[in-house]
Order: structure tokens, then sequence, then C-alpha cells
């Protein structure tokens, strides 16, 4: 028998392929985890959640979001939505800020974090240079004990018991609540900024929600000034 023979690669058996009711019953298994990681975040709002609205609110430059990997992915998604709902935001990819980006967060920015163990290298490098800018930090994270969570000016608990991943490795239940707490800052933000969604139905389509949602939070008169444009 040759090494190559010899390997469990080699002489494995092939699996059965999973009939149609696995393959449901695996789906539905992964949709009831992650709606409960969802419905759970509910009861967490609170002080530390209005607080964070509040860090958004009074930023006069833009919300920058951040994180590796899964979350930097789901960072990117929750800076999109930021902006479209009228709150100044992009990503900035904690590795590239490493290697020259840093310039790109300034003295009246917010920095949004998002890291499920709270102790992603690339994140906790940035802390000495935040500090120094004293710009205000929201992290979102499964673990409030940790670096991250302990530096922050404010920290939102995103933990969830279990991922939908068969193995409980791959990101899926944490990143869906993330997300879902992303969002609800951001539609929680963009209320307390006034928005008004009758201006957003009588947009033409040129004009864009998050043209709209900046005129809307610098005041009537800018408002008024972005309709007649």
């Amino acid at each position: 028998m040759t090494g190559m023979d010899s390997h469990p690669a080699a002489v494995a058996t092939p699996r059965p392929a999973p009939d149609d009711e696995q393959l449901l019953a695996s789906a539905r298994r992964a949709l009831g985890i992650e709606a409960r990681a969802v419905e759970a975040l509910t009861a967490r709002l609170g002080a530390a959640f209005a607080q964070a609205c509040r860090v958004c609110l009074a930023c006069h430059g833009r919300v920058v979001v951040t994180g590796m990997g899964k979350s930097g992915h789901v960072a990117g998604k929750i800076a999109a939505t930021l902006a479209s709902t009228g709150t100044p935001a992009f990503f900035l990819h904690p590795a590239e800020a490493g290697h020259g980006d840093l310039g790109m967060i300034t003295r009246v920015d917010a920095v949004l974090a998002l890291s499920n163990s709270g102790e992603t290298p690339e994140l906790v490098l940035l802390l000495p240079h935040l500090k120094r800018l004293a710009v205000p930090l929201i992290v979102m994270t499964g673990r409030t004990d940790s670096t991250l969570a302990r530096a922050a000016s404010v920290a939102l608990d995103v933990g969830v018991p279990e991922e939908a991943c068969p193995l409980n490795l791959t990101p899926t239940a944490s990143t869906t609540a993330t997300l879902a707490m992303g969002d609800a800052l951001a539609v929680a933000v963009a209320r307390g900024a006034r928005l008004h969604p009758a201006g957003l139905r009588a947009l033409p389509p040129r004009r864009c929600a998050g043209q709209e949602a900046a005129a809307a939070r610098r005041g009537p008169d800018a408002y008024r000034r972005g309709r007649a444009a």
C-alpha cells in the first residue's frame, strides 16, 4: 500500500446524500436558532442602546464602522444602512487601518466596532489611536467582559447561545444578531433625527434616500432646500 492509498481520505466511504426532509429539517433548525437569537436582543435594549444612539446623533463627522472577517462583512452593511438613513458612515477595514488608513478617522467621528469575541487583534490595536483622538467607541460584541467592551464608551451585547452551524463554529446566528442590532441602531437614530418618511416617498427616482435623510438631519430649512433641488 502506498502512502497515498493509506491516507484516510483515499479509503473513506462516501456518505449517502441527505434526502429532502433532512435538508429541510436542517434549514428549519438554522432559521429557528437565528430567529431566537434576534428575538433575544429585545430584552437587552436599554440605557446602553439609547446611549449608542446619542453617540451617533451627536457625531459631527462620520460613524466609522469596522470589523474583521464575517463581522467585517456585517460592518459594511451596517455602514451602508446608516448612510442610507441619513447618518454619514463608512466601513474601515481594521487591517488596512494598521497600514496607513488610520488617517480616515478624525476627531469629529465616532467608531462602531464589531467583534463577537471582543478580542479581535486588529481591532484591539486600534484602541490607542482612538484614545489619542478621544473619539467615542461603540462596540457590538458577544462578550461584554472583553478587551474591546471594557475600552468602549458603550458596549452592546449581541451574544448568542449557539451558532446555526452544525459544528457550532461558523459565524451564523452571531452575525445575524449583530446585523439586526445594527439595523435597530440605524432606524432608531434616523427616528431621533426626525427623518420624515413622507418626504422619502415623494422623492423623484433620481434622488436617493440618503440625501433626503441627511437634509432632514440638518433641519427644516435644509430639508426644504433639498426638496426643491
